[in-house]
């Protein structure tokens, strides 16, 4: 079936916003505010109906999904439905988050990423400018009946892209549980009570180890003999 074309002017911002990003842009490929806004010239909005795709199952990354992407660039990932044929553009739930619910998740999850515990404008590192940016993630769970869901969680930007593509099984994850000793189901309920893990003298030392050079490996092995 051969597409309308996206500078067709009956069809709507967001269908030709559609129609633009497949036939200009191409899967997989950026592209910047400014070439959206000079191919819709004197369009008003455009902006917002091309995130009204995302409504209707597109991807349009930004720089906070794709760390490689500048603040002016996004990139069309994978096209949803083809919301220019009849019936496709009928308006779904939104699946945008308000302020105040992206407030209430920051609260809940204690204002750091959930998956590596940084905080909001903390610097990854002591070598690094990059500081954290939270925000809110989409992570897709199976529950222990066995049904899909999607929940939301706090995560910094780094996390947010390598976690992607991660679906957590809720079942596997109580199995697990299950088989732990009495002492370990103590251990953990413990670092689940206080929401963080304490570690002990020797894992600090452990990680410490891990970061060495080779050489400086070999002196510490020499060293516990």
């Amino acid at each position: 079936m051969q597409l309308p074309s996206w500078q067709t002017p009956n069809l709507g911002t967001m269908k030709r916003a559609a129609l633009w990003l497949v036939q200009v842009v191409g899967e997989g490929n950026s592209f910047t505010k400014e070439q959206l806004r000079d191919a819709f010239r004197g369009v008003a909005q455009v902006d917002r109906r091309m995130r009204d795709l995302r409504d209707f199952g597109w991807k349009i990354d930004t720089n906070r999904e794709d760390v490689t992407l500048e603040a002016n660039e996004q990139r069309f990932v994978t096209m949803g439905e083809p919301v220019w044929e009849p019936g496709k553009a009928t308006k779904k739930v939104s699946s945008s988050i308000t302020a105040a619910q992206r407030r209430e998740l920051l609260a809940r999850d204690g204002y750091k990423c959930r998956s590596c515990g940084i905080a909001a404008g903390e610097a990854y590192s002591s070598d690094t400018y990059e500081t954290a940016q939270l925000d809110v993630a989409r992570r897709q769970l199976t529950l222990t009946d066995g049904t899909g869901a999607v929940q939301l969680v706090i995560e910094c930007n780094r996390c947010r892209v390598g976690g992607r593509e991660l679906t957590v099984d809720l079942n596997e994850v109580m199995g697990r549980i299950h088989r732990l000793s009495a002492l370990e189901r103590k251990i953990i309920a413990g670092w689940i009570a206080a929401d963080k893990r304490e570690f002990s003298e020797l894992e600090s030392l452990w990680a410490a180890y891990r970061t060495l050079p080779a050489e400086s490996r070999d002196e510490v092995r020499g060293g516990l003999g």
